[in-house]
């Protein structure tokens, strides 16, 4: 009896914390801008086994976002540390650049990044608060 009590405790707790990493990640991430800034948000790249997939850079749309801001790609030898490889890749880095601020506003910024790939199409989308001042 008290082997199921205890088992039935740790997977309760297990489910529990389960429960608040994802809510934490459920959060979209701040960024702050002033007018005339540019950011680097991320690096972009396709792989598998470590090498390029990607066929030509992907394309950007931006779903939801103030008209003030822009995401561009510019075309550089990326290292996809995150996949746990070593050598640099063909691929970009996305930049964020923010003109035109008369007055300062906060907006969500939802884009999505279309990868055209050896195998296939494929697309990945992220979300962001966005502050800008003037």
């Amino acid at each position: 009896m008290r082997v199921w009590r205890t088992a039935f405790f740790a997977l309760g707790l297990a489910l529990i914390i389960a429960r608040l990493c994802t809510d934490v990640r459920a959060q979209p991430s701040r960024l702050v801008l002033r007018n005339g800034e540019t950011i680097e948000l991320t690096i972009v790249y396709y792989v598998s086994n470590c090498r390029s997939i990607m066929i030509g850079l992907p394309e950007i749309e931006i779903l939801e976002g103030p008209v003030e801001v822009s995401l561009a790609i510019r075309e550089d030898q990326v290292v996809p540390r995150r996949l746990g490889c070593a050598a640099k890749v063909p691929g970009g880095k996305l930049i964020l650049t923010a003109k035109g601020i008369t007055e300062r506003a906060e907006s969500n910024l939802v884009y999505r990044l279309k990868y055209k790939t050896k195998e296939g199409d494929r697309q990945t989308s992220n979300a962001y608060i966005v502050t800008l001042f003037p």
